[in-house]
């Protein structure tokens, strides 16, 4: 693999089933492998669901990363029920391109996406070990800490 910069790093909405076939495997690298979530609760029907967008990171040799905004219905039950609320969920950043900044990246990728969908603020559950990350690109915790696929959460949100 060649050396990755972040100039080289670029971040669109995924499209079609081979930029979701790159989406997952990036998942399944970070989620299932390196953090151990188990495979059967880490895809679910919000993943080709019409009101779902995935964003994908790309550099010279492939995926680097990825994450998915759930809207409208889909984000419902993440958002307690605002539709003017996004869902914000499944970022995951290959170990090979961490410190490259694809995770901002990323995150302002479905921030845009909401922003065209007409949402006035996104919400996200974020690993405890993560806050800081979150916080510096405007995110604000809010609720009690709480366990999700093992392991600590916080729910933050930010305005758009």
């Amino acid at each position: 693999m060649s050396q990755t910069t972040p100039a080289d790093v670029r971040v669109r909405v995924a499209e079609g089933p081979a930029d979701r076939e790159a989406c997952f495997a990036v998942r399944k690298e970070v989620f299932v492998v390196e953090q151990g979530v188990d495979e059967a609760i880490e895809y679910d029907a919000h993943d080709t669901g019409s009101d779902t967008v995935h964003v994908l990171a790309e550099g010279p040799d492939g995926p680097l990363g990825t994450g998915r905004l759930l809207y409208g219905p889909a984000a419902a039950g993440a958002t307690g029920g605002d539709p003017g609320v996004g869902s914000l969920g499944r970022l995951a950043v290959r170990q090979v391109a961490r410190g490259l900044g694809v995770g901002a990246a990323l995150v302002r990728g479905l921030e845009e996406a909401a922003a065209q969908l007409g949402l006035r603020a996104v919400d996200l559950h974020a690993q405890t070990h993560a806050l800081g990350f979150y916080e510096r690109l405007g995110y604000q915790a809010y609720g009690p800490e709480f366990e999700d696929a093992g392991m600590p959460h916080r729910a933050m949100r930010r305005k758009l």
